[in-house]
């Protein structure tokens, strides 16, 4: 599988919320750094993020176009957040099923075949203005 390929199967699954497949795409010592907090390692950190953002989002991806290098060491790709959002997240807004649509984007080292690094960027100034609107 080529690294593009693994970083499409990585949003397929994302997508499908088919959680185990997303965990097989990654190292087991992957390293996540999400867009606002502290970097998270490892699958059971990962999987705990999923459960999480499970809980309080419903997301779809579309509009995906991924980049990689020509090694395959590096990737990156670039997308369209639609969601929901379910459930009160910590001092967010306040949840009310309000819907969101905002452009996110994300970089990956690929390491012996598996995603070793995904850093995820979006512009959480314009979510928390939508869903407070």
């Amino acid at each position: 599988m080529t690294s593009k390929d693994l970083i499409q199967s990585y949003y397929d699954a994302f997508n499908a919320k088919d959680w185990n497949s997303m965990i097989a795409c990654v190292s087991p010592a992957l390293r996540h750094d999400v867009n606002e907090g502290a970097e998270r390692m490892g699958h059971d950190a990962f999987r705990q993020f999923l459960a999480h953002m499970d809980t309080c989002y419903d997301e779809t991806l579309t509009d995906i176009t991924v980049m990689t290098s020509d090694d395959g060491k590096r990737g990156a790709a670039e997308f369209i957040v639609n969601g929901i959002y379910k459930q009160t997240d910590g001092n967010l807004p306040p949840a009310r099923g309000q819907t969101y649509k905002l452009p996110a984007g994300a970089f990956f080292e690929i390491a012996d075949g598996k995603i070793a690094r995904v850093t995820t960027y979006y512009n959480l100034a314009e979510w928390t203005r939508q869903v407070s609107s």
